[in-house]
């Protein structure tokens, strides 16, 4: 199979891509993020590169998976349709939930360990739309997004510097 020539995508992914959208997230909002990752290490990146990387980890089924179980669990909290005391929890974003943190985690690991350290420095930065997901005046639960929308910039950032690597 030729990786640059698109597969026709699933019903799963059609919507966790509309998902994200829908939620206020772009392809490009996750482009800019990877940017940011990787900028500094290749000189000749362009933000066309970027975008690649993180369509190609959106084609990704355990991704798909984790933005439809992810994005449905934070609308279930903002519209107070789970029970006490999870509801409180997930609309606090309470530090010591960490299963948030875990299926980001799912997402990071698909291209190995550098994906670790670039989803714990942009999870605690907050750059770019991880900022205003993490908006906690806006009436939005982005428990889950947050962490899963920076979990897809690192691994894209992980795709990228191991494509990166391979080719010198």
């Amino acid at each position: 199979m030729d990786e640059n020539k698109p597969e026709k995508q699933s019903e799963v992914e059609i919507k966790a891509r509309k998902w994200l959208r829908d939620r206020g997230v772009t392809e490009s909002d996750i482009a800019e993020l990877v940017y940011l990752l990787q900028s500094q290490y290749h000189t000749d990146l362009d933000i066309e590169t970027c975008k690649y990387n993180v369509d190609r980890v959106l084609a990704k089924r355990e991704v798909q998976n984790a933005i439809l179980t992810g994005i449905q669990l934070d609308v279930l909290a903002e519209n107070n349709k789970l029970e006490e005391p999870l509801l409180d929890i997930l609309k606090k974003d309470e530090g010591l939930y960490g299963v948030d943190e875990v299926i980001a985690l799912s997402i990071v690991n698909i291209y190995g360990s550098i994906g670790f350290t670039n989803y714990g420095y942009i999870d605690k930065q907050k750059p770019g739309i991880l900022r205003v997901l993490n908006d906690k005046t806006t009436g939005k639960c982005n428990t889950f997004l947050d962490d899963i929308v920076g979990a897809i910039a690192a691994a894209a950032s992980s795709r990228l510097a191991h494509r990166a690597a391979n080719t010198e």
